[in-house]
């Protein structure tokens, strides 16, 4: 019950920044818990970065800790993933995705029910 756009994906050179967004749309984007998950080449999905419906709990993956930042704007529909010291091995598809139940907080990537179609990130070495 939710359609979710992002945008912001490109081409950077290691060490540069990006900033992530996602637009919600067609249900109540207030009460969901927000999270932007990747792939990789090659590779399983990961969640990267996770944010409450309240928006004052956080989960990052260990390998972002520290470079990356997801933070939720309620009156704009809109959830964020700033990106700093961006590494070669962060290049992948993010998408971001919505809880499949409101009012609720996990970390883990079976319970997310909307997705998006995803961004390309790619960083240069």
């Amino acid at each position: 019950q939710a359609q979710l756009v992002e945008s912001g994906g490109g081409l950077v050179q290691a060490g540069g920044s990006l900033r992530l967004s996602c637009a919600a749309s067609g249900r109540t984007f207030t009460n969901y818990t927000m999270a932007w998950i990747r792939r990789g080449p090659g590779k399983e999905r990961d969640v990267v970065a996770v944010i409450s419906y309240t928006g004052v709990r956080t989960y990052y993956a260990d390998y972002v800790k520290g470079r990356f930042t997801i933070s939720r704007d309620d009156a704009k529909n809109t959830v964020y993933l700033q990106m700093n010291s961006l590494r070669p091995e962060d290049t992948a598809v993010y998408v971001c995705a919505s809880h499949r139940n409101p009012f609720t907080w996990s970390s883990r990537i079976s319970d997310w029910g909307s997705w998006g179609q995803g961004t390309q990130v790619t960083v240069s070495s």
